[in-house]
């Protein structure tokens, strides 16, 4: 039977875009997040220096996994595909970024023969992360840094048997979008929270019109890859400032938009928060300096987001990296 719109569940799942120009604070504008987040951050560009501007007690709350694609190892839009496409556990290695790496597989068993079993467990972290994204906790967010990257990834990874000099076709380009296309439908169906970055470039939309979009595949594809998100947030410099907006009215020639109307432009401390916590206050007076000043060690886990009834599938690297039997396995690694 069909239902009206006052008998729907309300949804807790957003999907946010955030693109911009190089070096207009989209990585600090998400990275915030972790102010009342968990983060499971897939790093793609190599750009986790910005998450280290937060407090420590902050840090500790971003699960961090890199995934070193290159043009000769495109490994990104695999393991992209795969994670959002699963529906149980899988195991990406450290190494290579690829799940169930069969390279970082061999040398882990060669390496675990005479360990106890304690230490084994140890050392599988120090090799691999297993990552659930269908059983996440309701306060963790998925990000992925940056859709740009995943664009080339997909490129590359069509074209790796050809010349460096080889152009791409008409199928080139229409396998491309169907490739991302998969992506983003299944980001637009999933039952997490998702943040996608991406930068900007510009395309023609009706009328002929000339407008910044975010990079998504080819121009007339990444013109309508707004319509797979809640919140679209675009990010510029305007007089030695970010500034980050998210109205439909900021700007004629930007896409920017909001399904619950939220206007981060007007927010007196702009922060993502505001879209996924409808309590969040637009007056942060209080709300702490994000600088390298605040970044000192403490031995309190501040973090009070866990659930405990709720499956933990995420491996938090952060404990395990304290621990000192795996610093030395680390150090023998390399």
């Amino acid at each position: 039977m069909a239902k009206t719109l006052d008998q729907e569940p309300k949804s807790i799942h957003k999907r946010v875009l955030v693109y911009g120009a190089p070096k207009t604070g989209k990585t600090e504008l998400v990275g915030g997040l972790v102010e009342k987040y968990n983060l499971l951050w897939f790093d793609l560009e190599n750009g986790r220096e910005t998450l280290k501007k937060f407090p420590i007690e902050w840090q500790k709350r971003i699960n961090l996994v890199n995934l070193p694609d290159t043009k000769t190892f495109p490994i990104a839009i695999e393991t992209c595909l795969k994670l959002v496409k699963s529906t149980g556990v899988i195991s990406i290695c450290d190494t290579h970024g690829k799940v169930d790496c069969m390279l970082c597989k061999r040398e882990y068993t060669s390496e675990i023969k005479d360990m106890p079993e304690e230490v084994k467990k140890i050392h599988y972290k120090s090799y691999f992360t297993d990552v659930d994204l269908r059983n996440l906790s309701s306060d963790t967010i998925v990000v992925f840094d940056s859709i740009t990257q995943l664009t080339n990834s997909a490129i590359n990874h069509m074209t790796k048997n050809e010349p460096d000099d080889y152009k791409l076709t008409w199928d080139d380009f229409g396998n491309l979008n169907k490739i991302l296309d998969i992506f983003f439908s299944h980001i637009q169906q999933a039952n997490y929270s998702v943040v996608c970055i991406s930068h900007e470039i510009e395309a023609e939309t009706e009328g002929k019109k000339k407008t910044l979009v975010p990079v998504a595949g080819t121009r007339n594809y990444s013109r309508n890859v707004s319509k797979f998100f809640d919140d679209v947030v675009y990010c510029e410099k305007k007089n030695r400032k970010h500034v980050f907006a998210s109205s439909t009215l900021y700007a004629t020639n930007i896409a920017a938009g909001s399904r619950t109307g939220i206007e981060i432009e007007s927010i007196e401390v702009p922060s993502l928060l505001s879209m996924f916590n409808s309590s969040y206050s637009e007056d942060k007076h209080n709300k702490p300096t994000v600088s390298a000043s605040t970044n000192t060690n403490t031995n309190t886990n501040t973090n009070t987001n866990t659930n405990t009834n709720v499956k933990t599938v995420v491996v938090n690297k952060g404990g395990v990296s304290s621990n000192s039997i795996l610093s030395k396995l680390k150090e023998k690694r390399k």
